[in-house]
């Protein structure tokens, strides 16, 4: 195993993602304490791809995969390797099994195992492969697989890291397949090999594999290589105390980036899923490394919360200089017909507009009308406020502007005076030429949008909405 330069052992976590779908909120939290572990303690992280399955796995979930790795910002010292490309170790590990008489070929046919499958289920016993060629002493044949020799008594016995001492029955565990029919490698052999290989010293990994443990213990143990330290961190649960799960809402982790999440906001959120230090809520990237340990990561399930992401996500959008949130938006505001943006306008406008959005979604809609040269109309404010008898009050605003400017004390006091001299009230002045600037009903406060528009923009558009108000 890896040593530092004072002759520790050097920690090494990795994580294995199968390539079979995108990366989920779990798959994400597991990277994360995996990262956040190696970095604490000064150690190396490993990206490795478990694409054995050739069916499922698709280059374009490899690619989804490291692009939320990137978006997280959870990078890798070694890797990204793959399981397929490492065949060949992998059938040198089961020779090494079979020489040493901890491995047996099995001429067992399917139907053959599934006839004591359903024996042992009707005698109301587990249903175990019995070992019938373990003994045989048989060779490679068609349609022969390669089980380990486990031993039929005794227990073997791990201290998690999370949930303290585990002991298993190893009359419980049956001789589990290490190489198919058609010499691909299974999940226990291919793992215990790799971090065998890439000398990882800590596996954390979720809590549904706590029963794999003790059989890739005793691989471990087949091989002749030193055993990592293992943490099984706790399941997540919906807010209704299920399983996460898509009713839950979105589960994949660029389903958020797509929807106007930030990715510290998604960090903070994943850290606390099984993880506190003490009462804080709010994280920077360092204060997670610098307090991260496993100390700290409790045995009960974790709940998602969307609705406390989603107030986290506020907070940090409102946190974001200004010049960042202007590149994060962007990509927001093209599908809106935005593509160019004027760098100037939308400085100006977000800060007026950041305590207002929850995502970045929400904050390019409140941007869009301040950014088009002509914002889209809504037909059923533009027929309440854009009428013949709003007319005069526009034109009387057009003539202010040409005179005043779009300073905003200057505004304030022009238009109370026209509703004085008019005898309105203050929204029946603000409110059209709210329509005539923004298309909409809802916007900011009246006098800072004319500050951020400026004089030429708010004279464009109040021009074009008197043409729709006289038509």
């Amino acid at each position: 195993m890896a040593q530092t330069d004072d002759h520790t052992p050097k920690v090494r976590t990795r994580f294995p993602p199968s390539p079979t779908g995108a990366l989920h909120l779990g798959g994400a939290r597991t990277a994360l304490f995996n990262w956040l572990f190696s970095r604490h303690h000064h150690g190396d992280f490993v990206l490795r791809l478990e694409d054995t399955d050739r069916q499922r796995s698709k280059e374009e979930h490899v690619r989804g995969i490291l692009q939320a790795m990137e978006w997280l910002g959870l990078d890798y010292d070694e890797g990204p390797f793959f399981q397929s490309q490492r065949f060949e170790r992998y059938c040198q590990a089961v020779e090494q099994l079979l020489q040493s008489g901890r491995a047996y070929w099995c001429h067992c046919s399917p139907e053959i195992l599934e006839q004591k499958r359903e024996q042992a289920m009707a005698a109301k016993a587990k249903p175990m492969y019995d070992g019938a060629c373990r003994e045989q002493g048989l060779g490679p044949a068609p349609g022969a697989v390669v089980r380990y020799k486990g031993p039929r008594s005794g227990n073997t016995v791990y201290n998690d890291l999370v949930k303290g001492p585990i002991s298993f029955d190893n009359a419980e565990l049956d001789d589990l397949v290490i190489l198919r029919s058609d010499g691909s490698p299974t999940y226990h052999l291919a793992v215990v090999v790799d971090d065998i290989d890439m000398n990882i010293s800590h596996v954390i990994r979720g809590d549904d594999h706590v029963n794999n443990t003790p059989r890739q213990i005793l691989l471990y143990q087949a091989l002749d290589a030193p055993l990592p330290l293992f943490a099984h961190v706790p399941m997540i649960l919906g807010p209704d105390k299920t399983k996460l799960s898509k009713r839950h809402g979105a589960t994949a982790v660029m389903d958020y980036r797509d929807l106007g999440y930030l990715p510290e906001a998604m960090l903070n959120a994943l850290a606390r899923l099984g993880w506190s230090h003490g009462d804080q809520e709010m994280f920077s990237r360092q204060e997670l490394i610098d307090y991260f340990d496993l100390d700290a990561v409790g045995r009960s399930a974790a709940v998602f919360d969307q609705d406390k992401l989603l107030r986290m996500n506020q907070r940090y959008i409102q946190a974001a200089e200004a010049s960042r949130l202007a590149e994060l938006v962007r990509p927001f505001l093209a599908p809106r017909g935005v593509e160019r943006p004027d760098p100037e306008l939308l400085s100006a406008c977000l800060p007026e507009l950041t305590p207002r959005a929850k995502t970045l979604l929400e904050l390019s809609e409140w941007a869009e009308p301040f950014l088009k040269e002509e914002p889209a109309m809504d037909p059923a404010a533009a027929q309440k406020f854009l009428g013949p008898a709003q007319a005069p009050v526009l034109e009387r605003v057009l003539a202010l502007v040409q005179e005043l400017g779009s300073a905003p004390q200057a505004m304030e006091e022009a238009f109370q005076g026209l509703t004085q001299e008019l005898g309105l009230k203050m929204k029946d002045v603000a409110q059209p030429v709210r329509v005539a600037l923004m298309g909409r009903t809802f916007s900011p406060g009246i006098f800072e949008v004319m500050a951020i528009l400026g004089p030429e923009r708010i004279k464009a558009r109040l021009k074009r909405a008197l043409d729709l108000a006289r038509e």
